[in-house]
């Protein structure tokens, strides 16, 4: 059973360690703070301006005023601040966000990144994607492993313009975790009833697989 988008950012939330700070991209990666633990402490960045965002509000709690990078409604938690773009772009430059989570369109086996770009159609521009991606030590991807015509976006060469040149670390699908190594993806986990066929046919880059590979636990 393929993950949804909800079960994605669940399993990347385990990813999030005590003390993190996290700065978290537009589309599923938003989901993440949703899902963290709630006896670990973490700040989650946004490069709008703000830093100790919570969860997203519940319907009639919504604040006009208080929004990530993708213009949605977010919460604030105790101790949260409110700073303007050019300091958190200094925040983010300076290396002090541990944890970078953003989508893709297309990720390649050596860690280059395609998530701001499709030659010939609108766009809204690159927002904070190059400078998250030039400056973060960790980079967690969550994306589909298939686009809707169903052709692979893990890919042995990215066909789009590039956002990062081998940066990538580890990568959350509907279908699998993968690690990027020197010698491909590494498969590390497998979405609940997916066989690793059905992943290796949706793949298009260097697939690495080691023994048994262990089943999801998203819970």
């Amino acid at each position: 059973m393929a993950l949804d988008k909800n079960q994605i950012a669940q399993r990347i939330a385990k990813e999030v360690k005590d003390g993190y700070y996290v700065n978290l991209g537009i589309g599923i990666p938003t989901l993440v703070a949703n899902y963290v633990r709630e006896d670990i402490s973490v700040e989650f960045q946004s490069e709008n301006g703000v830093l100790g965002m919570g969860p997203f509000p519940f319907e009639g709690e919504e604040d006009a005023d208080i929004i990530n990078a993708g213009k949605q409604t977010i919460t604030t938690l105790p101790g949260a601040s409110f700073f303007d773009s050019a300091f958190s772009f200094g925040m983010i430059r300076s290396q002090k966000v541990d944890l970078t989570i953003l989508g893709a369109m297309e990720v390649a086996e050596n860690g280059d990144i395609a998530n701001w770009k499709i030659p010939g159609k609108m766009v809204k521009g690159m927002g904070g994607a190059m400078d998250l991606v030039a400056s973060a030590e960790n980079i967690i991807v969550a994306m589909m492993h298939v686009n809707k015509a169903g052709e692979s976006k893990l890919l042995k060469r990215c066909s789009l313009p590039l956002t990062g040149v081998g940066c990538v670390k580890k990568i959350v699908t509907e279908l699998a975790v993968l690690e990027v190594t020197d010698k491909g993806f590494k498969l590390l986990e497998r979405a609940p009833g997916v066989s690793v066929e059905e992943i290796k046919k949706a793949t298009e880059g260097s697939l690495i697989i080691e023994g048994d590979i262990p089943e999801m636990n998203i819970g």
